[in-house]
């Protein structure tokens, strides 16, 4: 009798061999159902939520997320891929499937007698192996060109929209991120606003080289579109505001109100006034204007003063955007209207208001050294749109990592296969029964280069085949991946797939330590203390 049923009677038990097929289930349950979606070829997935909203997505960390998983093991799998996504932004449906083929190649072998343990062992001895593999095959480099950042992100994005829509999109990518760079500090993404658009086609998306703010002018005098703008950026209040405090005044006569109202006027005029003498100042001549983005508010009445001065006031502006206008623009963000000079503008050669149905954007562009850009993304249907937005930020994170990295792995099931004849090779080196562990692991990688030429509508045993023939005709130190469009073996790196250093070595590192972890569990207990209803 299990020693948790003598504490807890009601308690739910699986021991030894019961467990173990609990858990390889659950692994083998949610392989089966990502295994479709790997690759530029593989299909779409349609989740719909309790409320009738769709999203169709072919990203497994998506699917991991907004999926409802019950089953323990299964639900343990996604979130140590999904934080894997939240790391590096990329190989979540690849790590899922290797947890899931390692723990069927794991079975096979404890069915045969292999005890849990030695598999185990062996894992951790062929993990090593694949790291050095790993090693051998990146491809340093130092300075990466932009026919280098376009492949990999093209790599990234082509798995999650489709080809003419990735083709774009490694562009805007490659623009972003060049825009945004600087020498020797670390790419920040979040310069990278991303703006959504429902209008047009997906394929009409463009990088604007500023900033594009989702609402525009507050008064109907304002002018729409202006060239040569001196931008002011603040976080000042511009009307009435309640006292903090409770106060009240006392008047005896309708002169004495007025007097109290125009006093009160009178502080936030003088802030619109310091803003109008500075227009006057700067704006020397009929062609430049001037233009004032606000945090917070302005009230009808200083947006009426600006708008007699031919100022365009935007106000409740949000804060992160308040950020990149600094960066896009130039200038001082200003947190007060004592001191203003010159010094503290922006310059953009053109501001203008675009009106689409009841919303309104404001366009910042033609800035002279852009530091924040804005990805503007177009489409006619919402789920599209989230589509594009899911797979740009994973074509944003493929660069960043290649940067970061600097080195380069040969895509296309390129690595697994190769790993996969340094494994059977380095197997009659292992001593013991580890060896079948290691061989176990060898095995399960191949399920990346199966699972493509499977979802490319090829055979999986005829592109294995063909994959050994081209490595045995290929030079020494080149590796061939597979081509999904004829099924036949080529070189990646002549083709330009590439994946990304971090993204394989955080799979094998993943994949071996959750397989690992399931592996060895004996007993699962469903005993937690029961919520009181």
């Amino acid at each position: 009798m299990a020693a948790i049923t003598t504490l807890n009677p009601k308690a739910e038990l699986a021991r030894a061999s019961q467990a173990l097929a609990i858990n390889i289930s659950g692994a083998r349950g949610i392989q089966d159902v990502l295994r479709t979606n790997l690759g530029p070829k593989g299909t779409m997935k349609m989740l719909v939520s309790g409320s009738g909203d769709l999203k169709i997505t072919k990203d497994g960390n998506i699917l991991l997320h907004e999926m409802q998983i019950q089953h323990p093991t299964a639900s343990l799998i996604a979130k140590a891929c999904t934080a894997q996504d939240d790391i590096i932004g990329d190989g979540t449906t690849s790590t899922v499937l290797i947890i899931g083929e390692l723990l069927k190649q794991a079975d096979s072998r404890i069915q045969d007698g292999l005890h849990p343990r030695i598999i185990a062992e062996g894992f951790d001895i062929a993990k090593l192996k694949a790291m050095d593999v790993l090693k051998k095959m990146s491809i340093p480099c130092p300075d990466l060109t932009r026919e280098q950042l376009e492949a990999v992100a093209h790599t990234a994005l082509a798995s999650k929209v489709a080809a003419v829509m990735a083709k774009q999109l490694t562009t805007v990518c490659c623009d972003a991120v060049e825009a945004i760079r600087k020498p020797d500090a670390e790419l920040d993404l979040h310069m990278v606003e991303i703006m959504e658009m429902k209008h047009k086609t997906d394929l009409d998306s463009t990088l604007v080289r500023g900033l594009v703010l989702d609402h525009g002018g507050r008064h109907p005098d304002m002018p729409k579109s202006v060239h040569n703008a001196f931008v002011l950026t603040c976080n000042v209040s511009m009307e009435y505001e309640k006292t903090e405090v409770n106060s009240g005044f006392f008047y005896k006569s309708a002169e004495e109100r007025d007097k109290l109202v125009s006093a009160e006027r009178e502080f936030i005029e003088k802030r619109v006034k310091a803003v109008v003498e500075l227009k006057k100042k700067v704006c020397k001549s009929p062609d430049q204007s001037f233009v004032v983005i606000n945090q917070k508010g302005i009230d009808p009445i200083s947006l009426d003063m600006l708008a007699k001065e031919g100022i365009l006031g935007l106000r409740r502006a949000k804060r992160r955007n308040m950020e990149r206008l600094v960066l896009a623009c130039g200038g001082v963000a200003v947190n007060s209207f004592e001191d203003l000079d010159e010094a503290s503008l922006g310059y953009a050669g053109h501001i203008y208001e675009h009106v689409l149905g009841e919303d309104k954007y404001t366009f910042v562009e033609e800035v002279k050294n852009p530091k924040s850009v804005t990805v503007l993304l177009k489409g006619p249907y919402k789920h599209t749109l989230q589509q594009n937005k899911d797979a740009l930020r994973d074509g944003l994170r493929a660069i960043k990592n290649a940067l970061e990295d600097r080195a380069l792995v040969p895509g296309a099931g390129a690595f697994e296969f190769a790993c996969y004849n340094a494994l059977v090779a380095a197997e009659s080196q292992v001593n013991g029964r580890a060896r079948y562990g290691v061989r176990a692991f060898a095995d399960a990688l191949l399920v990346i280069p199966k699972t493509l030429a499977q979802n490319s509508g090829h055979d999986a045993l005829d592109c294995l085949v063909k994959l050994s023939e081209g490595q045995k005709v290929a030079p020494e130190g080149t590796y061939v991946g597979l081509d999904l469009d004829t099924g036949s073996s080529m070189d990646p790196v002549a083709t330009g797939v590439y994946d990304n250093y971090c993204v394989k070595r955080h799979m094998l590192d993943a994949c071996t330590v959750i397989a690992r972890n399931l592996l060895i569990v004996d007993e699962i207990m469903r005993a937690g203390l029961s919520q009181l209803k």
